[in-house]
């Protein structure tokens, strides 16, 4: 199991070209942990805005699989990032990506669009790679 979790945006720089693109890839290939909820923010993102077909989202997500050990999203997840998300002020979709990447026991939670520095409950520091 990985110390590390990393957030869809981490995910998605993969497709992008530059700087952010190796980061991800250096990220990536260290093998943290992401959730089903990644996944399917991901799948979401390559259908919509990359206008991937089928066929390119599963052979996307499938590569993203072989990299990354996947949480699943369980009631624990959702009751878990509801109090986070109160306490913290996280957005859900936030909130449920820290409760995961804390039930997985990381300490280092990969994403550009929390609070950089931001220590949860005294466990899993948030840290923008892009910065």
């Amino acid at each position: 199991m990985s110390a590390e979790f990393a957030d869809t945006n981490v995910v998605l720089y993969l497709l992008d070209d530059g700087p952010k693109a190796d980061r991800a890839e250096v990220i990536l290939g260290r093998g943290p942990c992401i959730s089903v909820q990644v996944l399917n923010e991901a799948m979401a993102n390559c259908r919509r805005k990359a206008g991937f077909d089928w066929g390119e989202v599963d052979a996307f997500l499938a590569g993203i699989r072989t990299l990354c050990t996947v949480e699943a999203i369980t009631v624990q997840t959702h009751d878990a990032g509801r109090a986070l998300s109160a306490r913290y002020g996280f957005s859900v979709n936030d909130a449920m990506i820290v409760a995961a990447a804390l039930i997985a026991g990381c300490t280092k939670l990969w994403t550009e669009d929390m609070q950089d520095g931001l220590i949860v409950e005294g466990q899993l520091q948030l840290v923008n790679p892009f910065t």
